[in-house]
């Protein structure tokens, strides 16, 4: 049996990663899919103030009173890029594994928002200032994003749009902060939208990638949506479960 953190990214909460987990207990294995403040069901306790720091010491809190040892610390997106590398980096010797979903960690400094284009960035503040009240990024039109997609289960696309929030965007615009801690650790990527060799190739010109730059990590081409959870479940079990 191994220990599985599955956390998501923008927008989603523990419900997200339903099928996964289904899959997961299936095997035997000790699964703790989590919604991050504000978010999933706990979109009730959304506030400004929620930042980066916020979903880290939920996380660090999850490990540390549910005692888990061991653990597979699954990150989709931007928990991928900033959450699991931070909680790492504070008690590596909780963490046996990391698994990036179509992400990567960003280096020390760096906030998630800083990731996007420049154009992006400013598209981004301003769906903040005029549609989130100043301090929230609205869940994006699910429709248009899968329109080049896979072709989804059947409801995807409407519990995408009834259960997705507003993303506190204080936790895109916090900076990570990071040791060499976390390094040490084994790391699995899989794969979505990207390759291995287009990170390869930009790791050298692009800061985000620079620890995407060596051989240190493996990889699992799972390629699809970039919400591999939503459209090819049982194949990303199957690598969590490999993972183990």
């Amino acid at each position: 049996m191994t220990t599985y953190v599955l956390l998501p990214g923008f927008w989603l909460g523990a419900w997200a990663w339903h099928p996964v987990t289904a899959e997961l207990r299936g095997r035997g294995h000790d699964v703790h899919p989590l919604s991050l403040t504000g978010m999933g069901e706990r979109a009730h306790l959304a506030r400004p103030d929620i930042d980066l720091e916020t979903h880290v010491t939920d996380v660090l809190n999850l490990i540390r009173y549910e005692d888990l040892h061991d653990v597979v610390l699954v990150g989709h997106s931007y928990a991928g890029a900033v959450v699991v590398p931070s909680v790492a980096d504070r008690i590596p010797e909780r963490i046996a594994r990391l698994v990036f979903i179509d992400s990567g960690p960003l280096p020390d400094g760096m906030s998630h928002a800083e990731f996007a284009s420049p154009e992006d960035q400013e598209r981004n503040a301003e769906l903040v200032r005029t549609e989130g009240h100043g301090w929230q990024l609205p869940p994006p039109p699910w429709s248009q994003l899968a329109a080049g997609a896979p072709e989804l289960p059947g409801g995807t696309l409407e519990r995408l749009a009834r259960l997705s929030v507003p993303q506190p965007w204080a936790t895109a615009t916090t900076p990570v902060r990071l040791t060499e801690a976390w390094e040490k650790l084994p790391r699995l990527h899989v794969l979505c939208s990207f390759t291995a060799e287009q990170i390869r190739a930009q790791a050298a010109a692009v800061p985000a990638f620079r620890h995407m730059a060596d051989g240190g990590w493996e990889h699992r081409d799972l390629f699809g949506w970039h919400w591999p959870m939503f459209d090819r479940p049982s194949e990303l079990a199957a690598i969590l479960h490999e993972a183990a």
